[in-house]
């Protein structure tokens, strides 16, 4: 971890980088997809990339989370339940990455993506609606765990985008307006975040000299997400949400082309 160093003027661009994923992923998931390829770029080793990553994101979602409760956009009920839900989610679904290949997962997605692209679409006239208040039945209950655990697999199997799918799942099936379906997201993604650092911590992989400036930018930018999402609603999440599905269609479409 020692010998991995970048220059100064790197370290500032992925200062800044890091700092405008922040404000993607607080308000519509997908972050990664900006400060991945931009570890990347700096000449990071991918596993350390990953490492270092969720570091500065796990510290910026953390901040995010708290700005949205604080917010009164976060249903804490379900969003614990959805959060619990992860933590056995990712798990599962990080041993059955090892089964499957790079090109089958890819598929995956090649095939989910254009649905949830369809789904923000379809919903874009939609007015805004609200179940925060919906009282806690075992149906609901059985829908947080089942959204957390989904999910929660999906950031353990592929990770790209876990935000995002987290918003369009309890807005789609659970009723949420977009502000609170994207608060309890946060939690969601919190726990998950947080469960990965504890393995990427323990096998040395976060660089911190890096880390550390990245996650301070990423903070930043995380609460300037959570103001816009909280202020704008489904006008400013929604727009931000699609364009982070084209973003990872486009990057699923070069890997599998072989150009990325």
């Amino acid at each position: 971890m020692g010998d991995i160093t970048v220059s100064s003027p790197m370290l500032l661009f992925l200062i800044c980088m890091t700092g405008f994923a922040g404000v993607v992923d607080s308000a519509a998931g997908g972050g990664g997809l900006i400060s991945l390829p931009a570890y990347l770029f700096a000449g990071l080793p991918v596993h350390y990339t990953y490492g270092t990553n969720k570091f500065s994101a796990a510290c910026g979602t953390t901040f995010a989370t708290a700005k949205f409760f604080r917010g009164g956009a976060v249903d804490l009920q379900v969003g614990l339940l959805a959060a619990a839900g992860s933590f056995v989610g990712s798990a599962a679904g990080s041993h059955l990455a090892v089964w499957l290949s790079d090109g089958v997962l890819r598929l995956m997605m090649l095939c989910i993506l254009p649905v949830a692209a369809v789904v923000i679409l379809t919903q874009w006239k939609r007015p805004d609606r609200d179940c925060g208040d919906c009282p806690l039945t075992r149906a609901r209950i059985a829908q947080a765990l089942a959204i957390g655990v989904g999910i929660g697999c999906y950031d353990g199997l592929f990770g790209p985008g876990t935000g995002t799918f987290a918003i369009i799942a309890f807005s789609t099936l659970m009723g949420y307006d977009m502000r609170r379906a994207s608060g309890n997201a946060k939690l969601l993604n919190l726990a998950s975040n947080y469960a990965s650092l504890v393995t990427y911590l323990a096998s040395g992989l976060v660089v911190f000299h890096i880390a550390i400036p990245c996650a301070i930018s990423g903070i930043v930018g995380n609460l300037i997400g959570s103001r816009l999402a909280l202020r704008g609603g489904a006008k400013v999440i929604r727009p931000m949400m699609l364009v982070v599905l084209v973003l990872l269609l486009g990057r699923l479409t070069a890997q599998a082309a072989g150009l990325a």
